[in-house]
């Protein structure tokens, strides 16, 4: 059998490296292509906007009824110009107005948006926060916190409200009326009768209150009487200054116990209501009888006057 000899070899080994040179570029060219929009970023603007030094959030303070301005730098690192939306979400949301709500960012490339939040004249003064939204093609979306400080006196105010008590739950709603965030305290006693049934003192509680907001709780009273007549009392406080109290009472009575009293004050009713009836009677004889003794007495009189006058 003759032998084969390198030059017969040498196809095949180029075959074979075209073949792995091949299929290097399928698999790498893929995830090229599908990154060209990956990797972007909107972040505020200013020193080390790109870096560790770049700021987390946008923050603005001002007094009602003046303009705040700002920039946002959104980055495109790919190979093709990038176009997104620009727009405010929260409670700041409505305020912020941008330069261009859409903006096209060229290829390897920060483009710098202005913006402005208007603070209307008569916004109360206290914290608040937004998010700018920047949303790409294909509903990928970058988020920026907004945080405002409007300037004025501040007002610590909390009230505790529609409280209830029902079985062995206690319901209650808890309400911010003042322009500061607040993260309130709650302590609950109930006394009934007896003495005092339940005395919580005051803990935190885990919800901060937006101004304006208002939250409805529960709670549990697993140890709630089978017979008394309690009123509960709920204290909620919180930094600044803020306190309210508010109260409710109920009565708790089995079911089995009310019904047997209730058939027992009905038979006594009756009973006592029978007596009366069976007495009158004799009342009624009794003042016949008198009746007839004095009537003949009167008779008596005229007869005896008109013998004096013959």
């Amino acid at each position: 059998m003759p032998r084969s000899t390198p030059y017969e070899r040498l196809p095949s080994t180029w075959y074979v490296r075209l073949l792995v040179a091949l299929v290097l570029v399928l698999l790498v060219a893929p995830p090229a292509a599908a990154g060209e929009g990956a990797g972007w970023t909107a972040r505020p603007a200013g020193a080390g906007s790109g870096g560790r030094d770049a700021r987390p959030y946008v923050y603005l303070e001002g007094a009602p009824g003046t303009v705040l301005q700002d920039r946002l730098s959104v980055t495109n690192p790919a190979r093709a110009p990038l176009t997104v939306r620009l727009r405010g979400d929260g409670r700041a949301g409505p305020w912020l107005r941008f330069a261009a709500d859409t903006v096209t960012v060229p290829a390897r490339t920060r483009a710098d948006v202005p913006f402005a939040l208007a603070l209307p004249g008569n916004a109360t003064p206290g914290d608040l926060a937004g998010e700018i939204v920047a949303s790409a093609d294909g509903g990928e979306e970058r988020r920026v916190p907004v945080r405002v400080r409007v300037g004025g006196p501040t007002l610590a105010a909390l009230t505790v409200e529609d409280v209830e008590v029902s079985g062995r739950t206690i319901r209650y709603a808890l309400v911010n009326r003042g322009n500061t965030p607040l993260r309130p305290r709650l302590a609950v006693r109930a006394d009934g009768v007896f003495g005092t049934l339940l005395d919580r003192p005051a803990r935190p509680l885990d919800v901060e209150l937006a101004p304006g907001r208002r939250v409805e709780r529960t709670e549990p009273w697993p140890d709630a009487p089978a017979l008394d007549s309690v009123t509960v009392r709920l204290r909620v406080a919180a930094e600044g200054g803020a306190r309210d109290e508010e109260t409710a009472s109920a009565a708790y009575v089995p079911v089995a116990p009310v019904a047997g009293g209730g058939l027992l004050v009905l038979g006594v009713l009756v009973v006592l209501g029978t007596g009366v009836h069976r007495r009158r009677p004799r009342r009624g004889a009794r003042e016949a009888e008198a009746d007839d003794e004095l009537q003949p007495a009167e008779e008596a009189r005229p007869l005896a006057k008109a013998g004096a006058e013959s």
